[in-house]
């Protein structure tokens, strides 16, 4: 099949002659056998011939009165041949599901998108009609982001129903949906939601200028569209932040942020955003301000162990076993005088254990996963004490660092940590507690380089004097609902004030 030719035929305006729209349609469809085609005769005496186009498992049946295709069609069986030509120019059915398309490439895509698309002989343009879309995962809770209180509601794998469900929390004409066509061969639908008035303009015009320069076969998922754009690729931490929850995502826009859904995916990105925004929970703004201040707390000391703990635990035996209480250096030395291997070593096969029971878990279907964490983790670390080969310190050690990632309530986020406390723990074997500091300043050096759409990702802890010192209102300590009268730094200038 020649590639240029049908790529000149694509962009071809609809002919009157239904032959020739039907080759040129056929042509496209070539060997797909889920696209099926029915034809048909239209008019009181059967003289108008027309044909429809559909995948085969979104439009199943054609003769059902109640469906909006078949309304339509029985209309055009009883009309005249004039009649047939300006009822369909002028939709006097009237129904808003019914659109003209006036070429092939519109119809392709018509057809692509779960539509039936139907042609008319002596018509020179295509009807398309909405069909039930194709079929979908139910709307159901979110399996990431758990919440005590709020809204049980998650995302589908239908990008319509997403967008609709943050509309359902959004009731105002100032909200937008933005929607563009991306993959030169899946030909997936990406959608940018947004309040028109509190989102930055320039925030909006970047995220459209990256998602133009994206040139790829296939967008399968929200993480294809985070990788092509973000600012730095070789940063372990994430410069979009995930949700699968529609109350959040419903947050965010109000707070001037910008979401973009993928259709056949149930999480949006949620961006700009910035370290402290993975510290904020849905709950936090459903709670009191004091116990969702203490959480954030918990929260960030959670973060600092699941990074430094290992690290400082081998930085405490190899070389400064002085700052430890007597007792305690005494306990650490009798743990490890059976064990044969050198501390570092120690510590490398319980993380490196433990991570194999994190990925067993992940990938083991159904109840049985969090069995194999559980259990794994107790007999795995029960019979290496046993044997000799790591002391009871080490297995307490790793299950905090463990417990403390999984405190973290964003699992890009945790990686992150997973990642850069191999770096500390390799720090802290050559140069003890002063690798360990030194390399907590390259990541905080690295941090404060990091910016995600213009914004510094260490907001707001610096450079909160632009907005008047108000991010820091919801930072670590969260003020109560009565003080937070203003949006946050991501707001357009002149549309901070919430009311």
């Amino acid at each position: 099949m020649d590639i240029d030719n049908i790529s000149d035929k694509i962009k071809m305006p609809l002919s009157k002659s239904l032959e020739e729209n039907l080759k040129i349609m056929e042509t496209m469809f070539t060997d797909c056998d889920d696209i099926k085609k029915r034809t048909m005769k239209l008019g009181n005496k059967a003289e108008v011939e027309a044909c429809i186009f559909y995948v085969e498992v979104v439009v199943n049946n054609l003769t059902i009165e109640e469906s909006v295709i078949g309304k339509l069609i029985s209309r055009l069986m009883g009309m005249d041949k004039d009649e047939i030509y300006k009822f369909l120019s002028d939709n006097a059915l009237g129904i808003t599901d019914v659109k003209e398309l006036e070429s092939v490439e519109d119809a392709v895509m018509g057809v692509m998108i779960g539509d039936g698309v139907i042609f008319v002989d002596g018509y020179d343009k295509a009807i398309k009609i909405k069909s039930k879309g194709y079929p979908m995962m139910g709307i159901g809770q979110s399996t990431t982001e758990k919440v005590i209180r709020g809204s049980r509601e998650g995302f589908a794998d239908a990008l319509k129903a997403n967008t609709a469900l943050v509309r359902k929390r959004v009731r105002n004409n100032s909200f937008k949906v933005k929607e563009k066509i991306m993959g030169t061969k899946s030909n997936t639908t990406v959608a940018i939601v947004y309040v028109e008035g509190i989102a930055r303009q320039s925030v909006i015009d970047e995220i459209l200028r990256r998602l133009d320069n994206i040139n790829i076969d296939g967008i399968t998922d929200t993480g294809i569209i985070e990788q092509l754009t973000e600012e730095d690729e070789h940063s372990p931490f994430p410069q979009f932040q995930t949700t699968e929850r529609p109350d959040k995502a419903a947050m965010a826009v109000l707070d001037g942020r910008v979401v973009l859904f993928v259709d056949n995916t149930p999480v949006g990105l949620i961006l700009p955003t910035t370290y402290n925004s993975f510290f904020q929970t849905v709950d936090d703004y459903y709670n009191r301000h004091i116990v969702s201040t203490m959480a954030r707390i918990i929260r960030y000391a959670a973060s600092i162990l699941a990074m430094c703990l290992p690290a400082l635990y081998l930085a405490a035996v190899n070389f400064h076993p002085e700052i430890l209480p007597t007792p305690l250096a005494i306990t650490f030395a009798e743990a490890r005088s059976s064990v044969p291997f050198p501390a570092v070593v120690e510590v490398l096969i319980m993380e490196l254990s433990f991570e194999l029971l994190r990925e067993a878990g992940v990938r083991i279907p159904g109840p049985m996963g969090s069995t194999i964490g559980i259990v794994g983790g107790l007999i795995i670390g029960q019979a290496a004490v046993t044997a000799g080969i790591v002391s009871p310190i080490i297995v307490i050690v790793v299950a905090l660092t463990a417990l403390s990632s999984f405190a973290v309530t964003n699992e890009e986020l945790s990686s992150a940590y997973r990642i850069l406390k191999y770096f500390l723990i390799a720090m802290a074997y050559v140069f003890g507690f002063f690798g360990v500091i030194a390399g907590m300043l390259i990541i905080l050096r690295h941090l404060a380089a990091l910016k995600s759409f213009g914004f510094p990702y260490l907001m707001p802890y610096v450079a909160d004097e632009v907005n008047d010192d108000a991010d820091k209102a919801d930072s670590i300590y969260k003020s109560s609902e009565k003080n937070l009268k203003e949006r946050s730094i991501f707001t357009k200038p002149g549309k901070r004030r919430k009311k």
